[in-house]
């Protein structure tokens, strides 16, 4: 609707992830270094939490184009099930056929193509999103899935990714032995009001091909007051109010118009009150993980791991 009016060759606040668009922020630099490590260490489960639309699936995206195509990656989505329910979704995901089978038959089938990936010298990754919705009992059967190994290697390098409840859920005492398989655990923080200025600007200008200046300073900073740093809800704002500056012919973005929207979002009830930003001591990996990168971040070449390597 705004496109043509603004220059824009497509719109710039989509809430689809879209690895074109991404912004690497500091908290989502660490993030994808923490995911990298994970990914290339080959020892254990990966925990990702983060706030509802903290940019968490993006981030698995980005890494997972970046892996050669001899990795073999599943992501199940749909977790609000119990453990059989659990393997079934995975072995349908890893296109294993295995209707009517019964738990350990199941079991045998997942087992049997993991080790064909092996001997072929390929990657799995299972990546399991919203996994704060597991239950209890099904998070013990991703703990058993991980003791799936050779002799020397991890047959399945598993990613839990989850808002913070996945977090609280697993410091529970019952899930102790599953805490103990995750090598690496960051959690997402929200971005400081620097990061979303750039972030907004960063896609105004692969929106634009170009650097454009639309927003004010005092608009940029009503929209990081109302969205707490969370990506999802600056789309929201932002969007609205290249809405809004359309409706009214007006090319600058002021305070006035993003409170209007800021109003419009809460009387429809779309998130009117982001959670503010904080600084969260989890966030830091435990002692002997990967420490926060404070610079580039690069994309890991991985190569595929030999048999017994």
């Amino acid at each position: 609707m705004y496109e043509k009016y603004f220059g824009f060759n497509e719109k710039p606040f989509r809430l689809v992830p879209e690895p074109r668009f991404f912004y690497m922020s500091r908290p989502h630099r660490a993030a994808l270094c923490h995911l990298q490590y994970g990914l290339e260490d080959r020892n254990g489960i990966v925990a990702i939490t983060g706030e509802v639309g903290s940019g968490k699936t993006l981030l698995l995206r980005i890494l997972m184009d970046s892996v050669p195509r001899t990795f073999v990656v599943a992501r199940v989505f749909n977790t609000n099930l119990d453990p059989k329910e659990l393997l079934q979704q995975i072995l349908h995901e890893f296109g294993i056929e295995a209707e009517g089978a019964s738990k350990p038959k199941m079991l045998a089938l997942l087992n049997d193509f993991l080790i064909r990936c092996y001997g072929r010298r390929q990657e799995v990754v299972l990546i399991i999103d919203e996994a704060q919705n597991l239950g209890i009992e099904t998070l013990e059967e991703v703990r058993m899935l991980s003791n799936l190994e050779t002799k020397t290697d991890k047959l399945i390098q598993i990613f839990l990714v989850g808002q913070p409840q996945l977090r609280d859920k697993l410091r529970r005492p019952e899930l102790e032995q599953l805490r103990q398989r995750i090598t690496v655990h960051y959690h997402l923080p929200a971005m400081n009001e620097e990061d979303t200025f750039s972030y907004v600007h960063h896609r105004l200008a692969v929106g634009t091909g170009d650097s454009v200046k639309i927003f004010t300073e005092e608009g940029l900073r009503r929209i990081h007051a109302y969205s707490g740093g969370i990506p999802r809800l600056i789309n929201l704002a932002a969007d609205g109010a290249l809405r809004f500056a359309f409706a009214e012919d007006k090319k600058i973005i002021d305070s006035r118009i993003v409170d209007e929207v800021i109003r419009e979002l809460g009387d429809v009830g779309t998130l009117a009150e982001a959670p503010p930003p904080r600084r969260d001591p989890a966030s830091a990996p435990p002692k002997g993980q990967v420490a926060e990168a404070g610079g580039e971040c690069r994309i890991l070449e991985l190569k595929p791991r030999k048999p017994g390597q």
